[in-house]
């Protein structure tokens, strides 16, 4: 099985970070008292950002990856995806429904922060405006049965606000995420 790595290029528009879920954008008003919110610690650079082949994924379709980000170099600024495992059937497309297992790991602690595997899947409509739009571009063309992981920079994932207790702001997310149903 062959594997493919696509760059896709950063987004202006950044989804909101104020829903339960891991992957959820939250479309909620915001208010009007401020609070303070935890970021990400600014590390010297290490001089190159990772590619998709740097991060490792270990286990099959189906069952909950480990997932092991590398110290030797900078979290990528663009989304990242790699097709680790390639699906059958069309792949999925902008209006259509899409279930999911994934798991969610932090750059900057190296920590899983959340996840479906052994749960049940997360569901989503592509497009929708529902989750991050790392999810939104980073899942078009997935395949039913197919695993993909995808790395995240802060500006399509949670941004500044970050999301809760569980990420912090300008945090970059790594997803392995497998495609239990599409369409």
């Amino acid at each position: 099985m062959q594997n493919s790595v696509r760059i896709i290029g950063t987004m202006t528009v950044v989804a909101a970070a104020l829903g339960s879920s891991a992957c959820s954008s939250g479309n909620s008003a915001s208010s009007a008292t401020s609070s303070t919110v935890a970021m990400v610690p600014t590390t010297p650079s290490k001089g190159h950002p990772c590619t998709a082949d740097d991060v490792k994924v270990a286990g099959e379709f189906g069952e909950a990856p480990t997932i092991t980000i590398p110290d030797g170099c900078d979290p990528p600024t663009t989304l990242l995806t790699k097709d680790l495992v390639v699906g059958a059937g069309p792949g999925a497309m902008t209006g259509q429904q899409l279930q999911t297992n994934y798991s969610l790991v932090t750059w900057s602690d190296k920590k899983q922060s959340g996840g479906s595997f052994g749960k049940q899947p997360f569901t989503l409509v592509l497009g929708s405006g529902t989750v991050i739009s790392g999810w939104e571009q980073g899942l078009v063309g997935i395949q039913q049965g197919g695993r993909r992981l995808l790395i995240v920079p802060p500006q399509q994932g949670y941004a500044a606000k970050g999301s809760g207790k569980t990420v912090l702001g300008n945090e970059t997310l790594v997803f392995v995420t497998d495609a239990v149903k599409v369409g």
